[in-house]
């Protein structure tokens, strides 16, 4: 794909979707808009694009129902924008796996950075050259292994779990420091994910997020286990 990469607008309101063609086109992305969820699957059936840019306060269906069939069909970039202070929106839209999200009315510059970065972790995690650090590697979690070179986790079952971007850095990050509690300021430095506020609920939604797919008892996590009034800790093989 030519340029910085293809955006998909889904917004109701045809003042954003104009606004944000033009912005967006003029950086160089490849950009489409649309006004509900249907139009949105109708577009994505005949070009998957690399990141959607998702209203939630929509006719019909809304953006945290369409973010949960994404995320469940589609290995993409999601971006939520919710209206100012619409803190209970923020946390369902990152449950159900939404990327980042951003509160209207946004800065554009502060958009385009947000899309840049969650474009380039999906290209990293989907890239098929990786690096020396990683080559053949694989770690354990559980009865999963996380396969450092394809960024796919695997279960005992050898089937594929699906991952956003964020969850795999998350693993990624807990494997390089077994058995050690990490504060949320540590997460951070590991994943280089210094645009996640230490101090707010995006980590700790993640990791609930990370329970439901790799623990047998996400209420009593063995794995990711919480540290009270210290942060996190991972252990790699509970049973031994």
């Amino acid at each position: 794909m030519p340029g910085e990469g293809s955006i998909l607008i889904v917004d109701d309101d045809l003042e954003i979707r104009e606004l944000l063609l033009d912005y967006l086109g003029d950086n160089n992305f490849n950009v489409a808009a649309v006004e509900n969820g249907e139009a949105m699957k109708a577009h994505i059936e005949s070009e998957v694009p690399n990141v959607v840019l998702l209203d939630i306060h929509m006719p019909g269906e809304d953006g945290l129902t369409l973010a949960k069939y994404l995320r469940q069909n589609h290995n993409l970039g999601i971006i939520m924008v919710t209206g100012a202070g619409e803190t209970v929106d923020r946390i369902v839209g990152l449950e159900v796996g939404a990327d980042d999200y951003v509160a209207k009315p946004f800065d554009l510059r502060e958009l385009l950075a947000r899309i840049r970065s969650v474009q380039r972790r999906y290209h990293a995690n989907n890239s098929l050259v990786k690096s020396e650090e990683t080559k053949g590697s694989q770690a354990k979690i559980g009865s999963f292994l996380l396969d450092l070179d394809a960024h796919r986790l695997i279960s005992k079952n050898d089937e594929e779990v699906k991952l956003t971007s964020m969850e795999y850095d998350l693993l990624r990050a807990f494997t390089k420091s077994p058995n050690r509690v990490l504060s949320r300021d540590d997460i951070l430095n590991l994943t280089q994910s210094r645009e996640w506020d230490p101090y707010d609920r995006s980590i700790d939604i993640r990791i609930a997020r990370l329970r439901q797919k790799i623990e047998d008892d996400p209420k009593h996590p063995q794995i990711i286990k919480t540290i009270r009034g210290a942060g996190y800790m991972f252990v790699p093989n509970p049973d031994a």
